[in-house]
């Protein structure tokens, strides 16, 4: 496949906004679960519950915001108006904790408060991410399809399938301490500045690419577009690259929103950041290099080694935790080297699946197609991955919390949980391939 190159302008906007969209998706994702767990609930439902919230809240904002951004043909104002507003947001999760709904509500009970103030959480948190999917999910997503090729997308998404484990390696090390420190409304402050930051720099950087609009169709229209059968049909392979992308999505949603939480409480790992931060650098250089093979060999070639990797990763990450624990040598080499062989296989899985995507994706639909992405990529994965985890979950080890409450410790069978739905993940690829073998077929 012919290698076409990009500005310098365009991987600095891939950088920068790839990566600050990312740091804010690390604490949307990874931290306030973490926040409501340590300083709220412990109750793994109240986890999923926020996690299944936010997800249709992204997937909704990605479609509607989306197919907009294709009728108007522009991005720029969406992105860089996206990114202020969604760092404000995070920094109001300073302002929340059980204390201060007390003082809001003086007459409530303990249990009341804590009630009432998870469902603060969970409702900032959708309004968080409505702002946050309209910048990054759908504008931010689009406007990368817009700006590469087949030529160049597997270098573009080797960047961005690393720049996750970038940003969180970049939270672990600069911001961790902070959490370990109890200091959450500096902590919210920081991360909220610098995505809010990352929009005024959009002022400058981004530049729209013109593009076909949807004008010539109603905007209902182009919401439901992907949806008909007909268009289904028409592109069977997008389709089926995008669910196959939702089970594979699904597997690490089993097990990801409960990860520190696991780490800290079950293996009792103190310094796990640091370990983290090992598979994050490693993971994340395998992902950037391979995105270069992805174009330079095809991406049929790394569907199956990707998908392998990632599951005999989650095979071994539960056999360890069920023989390892504490801060070990043992425990500590057999993480980093597992963890790093199944980070990387969901990072070049997730390079090849959206490169094979972006390329599928009608110019005038990206933005609306950057919704239907999400229903794959998050709203199923994040509405049925958690609540698998929290299943298997119940009925394992449990700590009695600050308020006198039995809470749950996620365990390692959400691994084991993991690997099954990432071995189903198998059948789909294997439709993918025959698709791709069809068109290369079809283009001799």
């Amino acid at each position: 496949m012919k290698q076409t190159s990009l500005t310098p302008r365009i991987w600095a906007a891939l950088v920068i906004f790839g990566l600050f969209g990312q740091v804010a998706w690390v604490i949307e994702n990874m931290y306030f679960n973490v926040f409501l767990y340590n300083t709220v609930s412990k109750d793994s439902n109240a986890i999923a519950v926020m996690v299944a919230a936010s997800a249709v809240t992204a997937t909704l904002t990605t479609l509607l915001m989306g197919s907009l951004s294709d009728r108007l043909g522009r991005r720029k104002l969406f992105i860089v108006a996206g990114y202020l507003i969604w760092g404000l947001t995070i920094m109001s999760f300073a302002l929340i904790s059980v204390e201060n709904t007390q003082k809001i509500f003086p007459a409530a009970s303990l249990a009341t408060a804590v009630a009432v103030t998870v469902a603060i959480v969970v409702i900032m948190d959708c309004v968080m991410t409505f702002f946050g999917s309209t910048a990054n999910d759908a504008a931010f997503n689009a406007w990368v399809t817009d700006v590469t090729n087949p030529g160049n997308r597997g270098k573009a998404e080797g960047l961005l399938s690393a720049l996750p484990l970038l940003a969180m390696l970049l939270v672990f090390g600069l911001f961790d301490p902070l959490k370990q420190q109890g200091l959450w409304d500096a902590f919210f402050l920081i991360i909220g500045g610098m995505v809010f930051a990352g929009g005024l720099a959009g002022f400058f950087i981004i530049q729209d690419k013109s593009v076909k609009s949807g004008r010539d169709t109603s905007y209902f229209s182009n919401i439901i577009y992907g949806f008909r059968l007909r268009v289904i049909r028409e592109n069977r392979a997008l389709y089926l690259i995008l669910i196959a992308m939702g089970v594979f999505c699904t597997a690490e949603q089993v097990f990801m929103p409960y990860l520190i939480i696991y780490m800290e409480h079950y293996l009792g790992i103190a310094d796990y950041a640091l370990l983290l931060g090992v598979v994050l650098i490693l993971a994340s250089a395998a992902s950037v290099i391979m995105g270069r093979f992805i174009d330079k060999y095809g991406k049929q070639r790394f569907l199956y080694p990707a998908g392998a990797a990632f599951s005999a990763g989650l095979l071994i990450l539960y056999a360890s935790g069920k023989t390892l624990q504490g801060n070990s040598s043992a425990t500590m080499l057999t993480l980093a080297i597992f963890g790093t062989i199944m980070m990387a296989g969901s990072l070049v899985l997730m390079a090849t699946l959206s490169a094979g995507m972006r390329d599928l994706i009608p110019e005038e639909k990206r933005g609306h197609y950057s919704g239907i992405r999400m229903i794959f990529f998050v709203l199923l994965p994040m509405v049925i991955g958690p609540f698998i985890g929290s299943a298997v979950i119940k009925g394992g080890k449990t700590i009695l919390d600050e308020f006198g409450f039995v809470q749950d410790v996620p365990n390692p069978e959400m691994f084991l949980a993991a690997a099954a739905v990432s071995l189903l993940a198998f059948i789909p690829y294997a439709l993918v391939m025959r698709e791709w073998k069809r068109g290369a077929a079809g283009a001799e």
